[in-house]
């Protein structure tokens, strides 16, 4: 029969049993014989008390199949963020493949065609939507220039014309029409040079049939409404000045006299 002192400690006959410990505030006694029979199954390791945090756990990450945090970097990627998989290899597109995509390409650049005739800048546009290679759209793009399907100079003659002719508009509102079509700063100057130099009596034309609208306001209503209609057709403001004057005194004038 095991015996236990009044004061909570371990009697001398009882080597190797657990301290018991008081549970009101009774005097602790060290295990000491628990901690040398401990000591001896585990030779090499220190004292509990006298562990070393960093050691324990890497020694628990070991028993778990691990490795520790200064071990870590030495495992792939994939490792260490857990679950994470390899990512599958990118397939190279074949011949085949690439050839189907050009030629979609080439049907949706003559289906915009068939509508109206496209910058460059425009047909790169449309066709890079297939996501071609660098050179394979280039070429494509370069087929189409030597077949006469695209080109600059001819897109730039054909709208200033319409600018000048069906919409009466200025240099300036032209020169903004081809850039926003994509034309190059170069082809669309040196196509305007080309041009007569009739600007004034183009505003002139477009300010005579606005001024008939005009009767049942009075002169500087009349003179304020024509200048902000020139002026958003292109005309610099000394050109929509002078042609919207002119036009209202030619009204106004007995007859309807034009001035040259």
């Amino acid at each position: 029969m095991v015996r236990f002192s009044s004061d909570g400690g371990v009697p001398s006959d009882a080597e190797g049993i657990a301290p018991v410990i008081p549970l009101f505030g009774g005097r602790r006694v060290a295990a000491e014989p628990a901690r040398a029979r401990a000591a001896a199954v585990a030779p090499g390791r220190a004292a509990v008390g006298d562990a070393d945090p960093v050691a324990e756990a890497a020694d628990a990450l070991a028993r778990l199949g691990r490795r520790s945090p200064a071990e870590s970097s030495e495992r792939p990627p994939q490792w260490r963020t857990g679950w994470a998989q390899e990512a599958a290899p990118v397939e190279e597109e074949s011949d085949e493949e690439l050839a189907d995509r050009v030629a979609a390409a080439e049907r949706i650049l003559l289906k915009k065609l068939r509508s109206r005739q496209l910058s460059v800048s425009e047909a790169r546009a449309a066709a890079a939507e297939h996501d071609l290679p660098a050179d394979d759209l280039e070429a494509l793009l370069d087929s189409f220039a030597r077949l006469g399907y695209l080109d600059d100079a001819r897109l730039a003659e054909q709208l200033i014309h319409a600018g000048t002719h069906r919409k009466a508009q200025g240099r300036r509102a032209i020169a903004q029409t081809l850039s926003s079509r994509g034309i190059p700063r170069e082809i669309a100057d040196e196509a305007l040079d080309e041009e007569p130099d009739d600007e004034a009596q183009r505003a002139l034309e477009f300010a005579r049939t606005k001024a008939r609208q005009l009767d049942s306001v009075d002169q500087e209503t009349a003179m304020r409404r024509l200048m902000g209609q020139l002026s958003r057709r292109g005309y610099s403001g000394s050109v929509a000045a002078t042609a919207a004057r002119t036009a209202l005194t030619e009204k106004r004038a007995p007859g309807g006299v034009r001035f040259s």
